[in-house]
């Protein structure tokens, strides 16, 4: 089971990984990052991070659906899409309150949204939070 910076490390291995980062949605604080931030600046792409999940995850039309236990993350992923990147956020399933979000940026022309989709889901399962 991969911990932060070995999680991050992978992540950096798909397909037009730019950067990435694991970031608390609650603070906005990133626990991790890698890679070049987008504008620049790891602590205000965290933030900026932390505020669209905090957006998706508290919204009632978002929430989870009956079956959902209480540490499953409020959403499963977010997929923004700019002119020239996408912006994936992957909730990560966590043992204490599911507030940590695995955060992509990955290049339009040469990624692959769905592959990186896919492979998120699969590190987020398996990170390890200590």
């Amino acid at each position: 089971m991969p911990g932060i910076d070995e999680c991050l490390l992978e992540t950096m291995r798909l397909p037009g990984a730019r950067g990435a980062a694991l970031v608390d949605w609650t603070s906005g604080l990133a626990l991790g990052t890698v890679g070049d931030p987008p504008g620049g600046d790891h602590e205000t792409a965290a933030a900026e991070t932390a505020e669209l999940a905090r957006l998706a995850a508290e919204q009632p039309a978002f929430g989870p659906g009956d079956d959902a236990g209480p540490a499953d993350p409020p959403v499963e992923d977010v997929i923004l899409s700019t002119r020239d990147s996408y912006h994936v956020l992957r909730f990560v399933p966590t043992s204490f309150d599911s507030s940590v979000v695995l955060y992509l940026w990955l290049g339009r022309s040469d990624g692959n949204l769905a592959l990186a989709r896919i492979r998120l889901g699969e590190m987020a399962e398996r990170l390890v939070l200590a």
